[in-house]
């Protein structure tokens, strides 16, 4: 159970980490789309590699593909009703002075963070070992979103010890999460794990594709699809040696 709490807090830990190098470090936008272009591919292939792919072998490739396919149904929902009050901008280091915008940013980062980190505690059930390959991919994904969104809200007038808060806050609930996960799927099958797995995947595809990628680009150039590229064979060989 500490354990699964620890990953998971692991994975989480990137976003205060990305928080704590904003306050005491200016990066170039360029290096952070660079970032998150490797983060996105990692996360890629490993909805593809591992979720996606356990899915339909433990379950059935219909009951997997409607799962994903709500999964990301359901994030596009949330995720459009958190960018009308600002939430889009949890990943950009532009954000505008709108009134509720922290608070929106805060909201989509833990949108992001919590299915993200459960998936890393039931990993725990099914494996007996946690998924170095979702704790990587989420690790590597967390760090520029907490980095880049870190800018934006100083610069909308936050106190960098509200920032550090917020996101410390964000560590913990990833840690909670991630021991939820472990805690209350103890009895599903592994079937209805894999389920889970691909609704998740579902949500962190349709993250990487409306927020990160196009982030990444716009600040990293035409560069960005061969390092989205090299963070999916990152993801393959990890999946291939853990």
């Amino acid at each position: 159970m500490l354990q699964a709490a620890l990953w998971g807090g692991v994975a989480g830990s990137a976003v205060l980490l990305g928080a704590l190098t904003a306050v005491t470090i200016k990066i170039p936008k360029k290096w952070i789309a660079w970032i998150m272009a490797f983060g996105t591919g990692i996360l890629i292939g490993a909805v593809a590699f591992e979720l996606l792919i356990e899915a339909a072998q433990q379950s059935n490739l219909q009951i997997a593909a409607a799962g994903f396919l709500a999964g990301a149904a359901i994030f596009t929902i949330i995720d459009y009703v958190l960018s009308r009050t600002g939430g889009h901008e949890r990943k950009r280091s532009r954000s505008k002075t709108v009134k509720g915008t922290g608070m929106a940013i805060f909201a989509g980062t833990v949108l992001d963070a919590i299915p993200e980190s459960v998936l890393i505690g039931a990993s725990l059930i099914e494996q007996s070992k946690v998924s170095w390959l979702l704790v990587i991919a989420i690790f590597v994904s967390n760090f520029p979103e907490g980095l880049s969104s870190s800018v934006g809200l100083i610069k909308e007038g936050y106190s960098k010890k509200k920032v550090l808060g917020m996101w410390t806050v964000v560590l913990l609930l990833s840690a909670a999460a991630s021991f939820s996960g472990y805690t209350f799927l103890q009895e599903a099958s592994v079937s209805y794990i894999s389920i889970i797995g691909a609704f998740a995947g579902g949500g962190i595809m349709a993250m990487v594709s409306s927020t990160m990628l196009p982030e990444a680009h716009e600040d990293g150039g035409a560069v960005i699809g061969f390092i989205s590229s090299a963070g999916l064979l990152t993801s393959l060989l990890l999946t291939h040696f853990s």
